[in-house]
């Protein structure tokens, strides 16, 4: 007689059999034990605000200084595409059931039905069949291929407009890394910021309180103690970064802006500050204390009406902007407010409460780049619903980051990692939930992979390659053998999580062009002579970008 098996809460915690009790955080995190707490840090008010697509802030037009003087409140930010990660803790399943896999010719060079059976589908969702509605199970929709009910695929799509769909591509890059760990150096941040990547208040974000922001490693060559993330993890850490002052809330912003103006020149006459610019000094004239004071002084109201002309009027909130949470009155925004204050789940309500703050940083450019840990994906042990309900959740969140960078008409590289992998024995879950595929029953670092996609609004990234063969090797950067096995020796990131990290990051200088100057900046890479890292390069540079530098942002398409 069959067994019946204990339902258990989805989002409990997991506890296997085979895996030693959690001692630490990492641990606890990805067998979903614990979730993170929240502060911010941020450096002083007064230097801190800008927009970065935009030189100056609206002020009068005899208040705007020069940049490089003692009043620059105009903080120029890198203007490259933002870049956002995703941490899943524990070791989810990317390959196969989620974005598909293939052998030496790519994605469509499909598997055998046993290496399928080991990415947990069974022999009649394969893809190379059609469903029951005579679709095929290989969908390339996104420019990617996702098998078609990917739990990814399915998330991202609830909260991602199909209009974006053709604006969107990606690649997936088979690649090994150990599993239930923290110690793989899979984090990019460190290393996208070197190519330039910058916020104009924060360089980095994450939402954990460690040296990567998230749940795995920085490659120690990286590492950069003054580029240490910002823990950011809820909507109250967004706003803590900013403050406008009482001034804003008892007059509105553009009445503070005028008091501040005011100010500024009235302390302008009084300590004669009248040399060329606001806060500018003469060729030669010697700098005295006094001096020194004035300009502080002086400079202090100028930048207090720049935050207020900049922030005052600026729903810094996530909660409050109504791209990402619906208002009364306003067209539905990404989620709705059940949705955003945990009120259908709580449990998908922080993980969009914690999407919904890094977003709002980087695609804003308050943050040039930043990483979404999410836990409780070390889910094998018998139960395919589970990972179901996870991977959709995690899929929710990227298709919200990606919709939001539509909506703002800005790029975003949006990168996505685990510790590790796993692997099923062919066992079905005929759940509800299940949906009728392999039950995931141990980990299995050879079935692992990372994957990318890439939104921009001046039209989809362009594939390298002069043939579709050619553009389908660029696609999948590296490849599995029939028995979905990553084979090791295809690619140098196949075997090296350092070197994957490496790959992530020459494909997002690529992106601007500058995937010629990689060596430059990382000269002690591991990819190897320009024409291996070309084979390692998924795109062109995007439509859009100038000068390595994004264009200006574009209106919401639809």
């Amino acid at each position: 007689m069959a067994k019946k098996r204990n339902v258990r809460d989805l989002d409990a915690p997991q506890l296997h059999g085979d895996h030693p009790r959690p001692v630490t955080r990492r641990e606890f995190v990805s067998q979903g034990l614990i979730g993170g707490s929240a502060f911010a840090l941020g450096g002083g008010v007064m230097s801190l605000f800008s927009n970065p697509r935009e030189a100056f802030a609206a002020l009068s037009s005899d208040l705007q200084p020069l940049l490089g003087t003692p009043c620059d409140i105009a903080t120029v930010g890198a203007g490259k595409i933002p870049f956002i990660a995703f941490d899943l803790a524990g070791g989810v399943n990317i390959s196969g059931s989620n974005v598909l896999v293939g052998q030496r010719e790519g994605q469509m060079d499909f598997l055998n039905t046993a290496g399928y059976e080991k990415l947990g589908l069974p022999g009649d969702m394969v893809p190379g069949l059609n469903d029951a509605n005579g679709l095929p199970f290989a969908n390339t929709d996104l420019g990617l291929g996702f098998h078609s009910d990917s739990a990814f695929l399915r998330g991202m799509r609830r909260h991602m407009s199909p209009l974006r769909e053709p604006f969107l591509n990606g690649a997936i890059i088979p690649a090994r890394s150990d599993n239930d760990t923290g110690n793989n150096p899979h984090n990019p941040l460190y290393g996208i910021a070197q190519a330039g990547a910058d916020g104009s208040i924060l360089t980095l974000a994450g939402t954990e309180n460690s040296d990567s922001g998230g749940n795995s490693m920085i490659p120690a060559m990286m590492m950069n103690p003054e580029l240490r993330p910002t823990k950011v993890d809820r909507p109250g850490d967004v706003t803590a970064l900013v403050d406008t002052g009482q001034l804003v809330g008892i007059l509105g912003p553009a009445d503070a802006t005028a008091v501040m103006e005011s100010i500024y020149r009235i302390s302008e006459q009084k300590v004669g500050i009248t040399s060329g610019s606001p806060g500018t000094i003469d060729n030669g004239q010697q700098i005295t204390a006094d001096q020194v004071v004035q300009d502080l002084v002086s400079c202090g109201y100028l930048k207090s009406a720049d935050i207020a002309d900049r922030f005052g009027g600026t729903p810094l909130d996530p909660a409050d902007d109504p791209m990402i949470v619906t208002q009364p009155g306003e067209a539905p925004g990404i989620f709705s407010q059940d949705e955003f204050n945990g009120v259908l789940n709580n449990r998908d309500g922080q993980e969009f409460r914690k999407t919904a703050s890094i977003m709002k940083l980087v695609m804003n450019g308050f943050a040039g780049a930043a990483v979404i840990e999410m836990g409780g994906y070390d889910y094998h042990g018998g139960q395919r619903r589970e990972g179901e309900v996870k991977d959709e959740r995690a899929g929710r969140c990227m298709g919200a980051c990606l919709e939001y960078a539509a909506r703002i008409g800005t790029p975003l590289m949006m990168y996505v990692f685990s510790d590790g992998s796993l692997s099923s024995n062919g066992a079905i879950d005929n759940s509800a939930e299940g949906r009728g595929k392999g039950e995931w029953v141990s980990d299995n670092s050879s079935t692992a992979a990372s994957f990318f996609m890439v939104y921009n609004p001046y039209g989809r990234a362009q594939l390298l390659g002069a043939t579709a063969a050619d553009q389908a090797m660029h696609q999948q950067i590296g490849y599995m053998d029939a028995g979905a096995s990553v084979q090791r020796a295809a690619t140098p990131a196949a075997n090296n999580v350092n070197l994957l990290v490496e790959t992530v990051i020459l494909n997002y200088m690529a992106l601007h062009g500058q995937a010629g100057q990689f060596g430059n900046v990382f000269p002690s890479n591991g990819l190897g002579d320009a024409t291996l890292r070309d084979r390692m390069t998924a795109f062109d540079t995007l439509t859009g970008i100038t000068n390595n530098t994004i264009g200006p942002l574009l209106p919401l398409p639809g």
